[in-house]
Formats: C-alpha cells, sequence, structure tokens
C-alpha cells in the first residue's frame, strides 16, 4: 500500500530525536554499523530532510553537506519501495539547487546503486567498504 507521507526540512537540533531514531533503527540496528561511525560532526551543519507519515511518524530521513555530499538516507524498512527514498533524494537535490551548487555526490550502498542511477547518478569510484559495507562513489550533475 502507498503510504501519504510529509516531506520537509528540518534542523539537526530540532529534529534530532526523530531522525536519530530513524538512523538508529536502519543503521545501527537493521545494518549493524557500529554507532560510533554513524553519528558526525557534519550532523549539526548539514540540512536534514524528513518523512512523515499520515499519523506525524518519522519513517525517512537524508542529509546534504554544505559541499554537496548527500547521505544517510534512511527509510522504515516497513515504508520502502513506496517512493519515499525517491521524495527524499528529491528534496536534497532541491537544497543543493538553492544552494548554487553544480553537482552532488554520494557513497551509495551497493544494493541501492540502480536507485541512484535512476534519479541520474553515475558510479565514479571502485568498490569500497564503508562500516563492513560495499560502496560506490556516485556523482550528478546538477
Amino acid at each position: 500500500m502507498q503510504q501519504q507521507v510529509l516531506i520537509k526540512l528540518c534542523d539537526w537540533n530540532a529534529c534530532k530525536a526523530q531522525l536519530s531514531a530513524i538512523r538508529r533503527e536502519v543503521f545501527i540496528e537493521e545494518q549493524h554499523v557500529p554507532e560510533e561511525l554513524e553519528w558526525d560532526e557534519y550532523d549539526e551543519t548539514a540540512q536534514h530532510v524528513i518523512a512523515l507519515d499520515t499519523d506525524g511518524k518519522a519513517v525517512a530521513t537524508g542529509r546534504i553537506k554544505n559541499d554537496g555530499h548527500i547521505g544517510r538516507m534512511a527509510v522504515l524498512k516497513s515504508y520502502r519501495q513506496q517512493g519515499i527514498g525517491t521524495a527524499i533524494l528529491l528534496a536534497l537535490l532541491n537544497v543543493a539547487l538553492k544552494n548554487k551548487l553544480t553537482s552532488v555526490y554520494l557513497h551509495a550502498q551497493i544494493s541501492a546503486v540502480a536507485f541512484y542511477e535512476k534519479q541520474g547518478f553515475i558510479c565514479n569510484s571502485k568498490e569500497f567498504m564503508d562500516a563492513g559495507i560495499a560502496h560506490k562513489s556516485m556523482i550528478k550533475q546538477l
């Protein structure tokens, strides 16, 4: 069933509890990313996006750093395959455009490469390991 969600920009300090809960569930619990690798100094300065379902529950997130690095994209398991990740990514691309960036980049988990390719990203690295998960760097010109 397709879920209706509200995508909105949010500040780390204002939305920290919701953003952290999503990332903890997806990255730390589900994907076994070590907790010390999940949290970094960029959370304070990055622009975050959050998806809220019709009950106001936070179900997805992503962030973009000032240099155009998109990351920490996460959708709760029961909300996947419904276009929510695409909506988060498009919102982050809009942030990049508003900030007059000419390109954005990310480190995609191998399982997500095709998802990003559908949005115009191209691989520009060999496979590498990050937090025990295989990734490729990808870039998109804006």
